[in-house]
Formats: C-alpha cells, structure tokens, sequence
C-alpha cells in the first residue's frame, strides 16, 4: 500500500456548457462537434477532457518535480521510458525481460508524471518498457441534456494562400465553421482509492489538484472555435471507506437536471434547473465543490 494515497472512494459530476462553438471536433465528419447518430445529443470524449486537465496541470505546476506530463506533444513516449531506466541506472534494451526492472521504472514515472499517477497510462513499448497502469481516475464521456443543432457557416480570410493567387489578384480564400448555439453537458467520473494505494499513489494533494483543474480547465484553453465554454458545477461524493459504501450508479441518479418549462430551446444555462436528492446513503458524502 502506497502510504500517502488517497483512503477515500469518490464520485463526482461535472457540467459545462459550450455557447456558440465546437466543444469536441470528430475528425471522421470534417472536424463538426461530435454528436450520437441515433438521437443528436452532443458527446465530449474522456480524452479530450482528460487532455484539458493535463493542460492545466502543466501551467498550475510549471515544472514542479512530481507533476511532469507524459502524454504530450514534446517527444516520443519511449524515449520518456528509456529516461526512467537511465534514472535509475537500470539495464536497458531488454524488452521488459526482467519484471524487476519494469516496476522499479513503473514506480518512477507514477512518481514523476501526475497523468500517470491520475489516469493511469500504456507503456508497454519499446525496448525500456514500464508496463500498463490502470490509474484511479476515470471519466465517462460527456453527453449534452437535449439534442444540439450542428451548424455550418462560411467564413472568409483576406489573405491568399499562394503566389499564384496573389498574382491574379485573387481577393480572399473561404472556408467553414462547424458549431452549436448552445449545450449544457454532463459528465460523471470515479476516483478509486484501491488502485490509488496498490498501484499509483494517487495522493490527498493530487486529488485537490485535479479537482482544481476540472474548475479551470476551460480557463486557459480559449479558443475561437470553441467558443465560450464553461464549468458551471462540479457535485462529489465521498465514500467512508477505500471500496465505497454505496453503488456510483445510484449516488449519480441523485443529481437531476431538467429544462425549464418556459423555455422551448436551451440557450442558456440559466434555462435548466439542476436539483439534488441529499438524502445521501449511510457512509456517503455529499460535496458541491462549484
């Protein structure tokens, strides 16, 4: 057992809402919000949201030893691996061979990245391996409450793109915005203290980062095609113990949302009423973090 790990099973539900954009482009459709096929409610992936708080954890922590990020965009992930084997002068080109060795670099990078340590990682490739880790934090998809209308508009830019054009006096280029007027979205997700201990040390201070990040991960990630996105709640549940004293689906159907009578299409996020049973099961917490 990992001795600073979390000792406490949580729950917890988000809702953000987008305004006049893009919340999760699907790049199998041009890149327009994703949505379900079947009944157009909106969907925003766990791995985009995931990548939102890694963002944000990058920028809070600046570098501070034990908060580096390992899914990102810097260098290849291998080369990452083979870091944690130098660090530790462990025998490197094995391919995993030796199971030892595996854990001991398995253990310094849940030691040194915050995503490793949070969502847990594959890292199972290359010749300096460090196995697979189920982390103690997952997050469903987001789904929107009602169906979003998917938009396209025209845009144009004054400016060509290559000589030739310039050269025939071509006066502007066109191109294409896919949004949505509106969506409020919900999203549930699950901290499991037993993977917390056994396998990551998921830590009482990690756990106040990530629900720091989840406020403010739309803060310092703007964008115009976006729009303007918000976190608008973020409701917890603390179980007394490390396995839970309640099931998470039941704790999840306490919190309802409905929209509000007078309104015929959602527009804003003042159009819903959001209620909470708190008549919590015995061993459960409730906690309105926003």
């Amino acid at each position: 057992m990992k001795n600073n790990a979390i000792k406490n099973r949580y729950e917890f539900v988000m809702f953000f809402d987008v305004e006049n954009g893009n919340p999760n482009g699907d790049p199998d459709a041009g890149n327009m919000p994703r949505t379900d096929p079947e009944t157009s409610f909106g969907i925003v992936t766990d791995v985009c949201l995931k990548r939102k708080i890694r963002n944000f954890v990058e920028l809070y922590k600046d570098g501070d030893s034990g908060y580096n990020i390992l899914v990102k965009a810097d260098r290849s992930l291998n080369s990452k691996f083979t870091e944690a084997y130098d660090a530790l002068k462990l025998e490197k080109g094995k391919k995993g061979k030796n199971t030892d060795d595996v854990k001991k670099a398995q253990e310094y990078i849940c030691a040194n990245y915050f995503d490793v340590r949070t969502f847990g990682a594959v890292m199972s490739t290359g010749n300096d391996p460090c196995g697979i880790v189920r982390g103690p934090v997952q997050i469903n998809f987001a789904k929107s409450i009602d169906p979003v209308y998917v938009q396209d508009i025209t845009v144009t830019r004054q400016a060509v793109t290559t000589e030739k054009d310039f050269t025939e006096k071509k006066q502007s280029e066109m191109g294409k915005k896919s949004f949505i007027s509106y969506g409020l979205y919900r999203a549930e997700g699950y901290v499991s203290a037993m993977l917390a201990q056994k396998v990551t040390g998921f830590s009482e201070e990690d756990l106040e980062l990530l629900w720091t990040s989840i406020i403010n991960m739309f803060e310092n990630d703007r964008s115009a095609s976006r729009g303007k996105m918000c976190l608008r709640k973020l409701y917890i549940f603390k179980h007394e113990s490390a396995l839970g004293n309640a099931p998470a689906h039941i704790l999840f159907d306490k919190i309802k949302v409905e929209k509000k009578e007078e309104c015929e299409i959602p527009r804003k996020f003042e159009d819903y009423t959001i209620t909470v049973d708190n008549n919590m099961p015995s061993g459960v917490e409730f906690i309105e973090k926003l």
